[in-house]
């Protein structure tokens, strides 16, 4: 379940993509544990950026939720056997994808996932085993998600 540890703080780890003329972050929600800042880490090595690691920020402005991390976290994150790694680091972003690691998806061309979070609705991707997850998540931000009934992608 995802849920604010505290009003206007979640327990997750936050990346965002630079698409030229807009910023789109994604969200990494689990339990301690459950990959988060390995998944971070992962994307940041397919061009995203750090926004916060283990505790974000969220921030609703008009119909978006901003994402940033609290001051004493900002440009850090851990990796597990490794320790604290310094990282380049956005301010804020804007959300665009929530990422649930504590739920499996179990269905091969599953029907969207939504989230309510600081009364916005959320597109939610769950837990994929697939080796190219991390892949998935930076092609749904860049290009989005088709759905049957849309026109053929081509």
């Amino acid at each position: 379940m995802i849920r604010p540890a505290v009003s206007g703080l979640i327990h997750g780890t936050s990346v965002a993509f630079d698409l030229g003329p807009r910023l789109a972050a994604v969200l990494i929600t689990g339990r301690p544990g459950s990959g988060k800042s390995e998944l971070a880490l992962e994307l940041m090595a397919m061009g995203a950026v750090l926004v916060a690691d283990d505790q974000t920020r969220l921030e609703r402005r008009g119909d978006r939720v901003i994402l940033s991390a609290p001051p004493v976290l900002r440009g850090l994150i851990e990796m597990r056997g490794i320790g604290l790694l310094r990282a380049v680091s956005q301010d804020e972003a804007p959300l665009e994808l929530l990422i649930d690691l504590d739920t499996v998806e179990t269905e091969r061309l599953p029907a969207p996932h939504w989230h309510l979070l600081e009364g916005c609705r959320i597109p939610l991707l769950r837990k994929c085993a697939s080796r190219a997850f991390a892949a998935a998540i930076r092609q749904y931000v860049i290009a989005g998600h088709w759905q049957e009934g849309e026109a053929d992608p081509s």
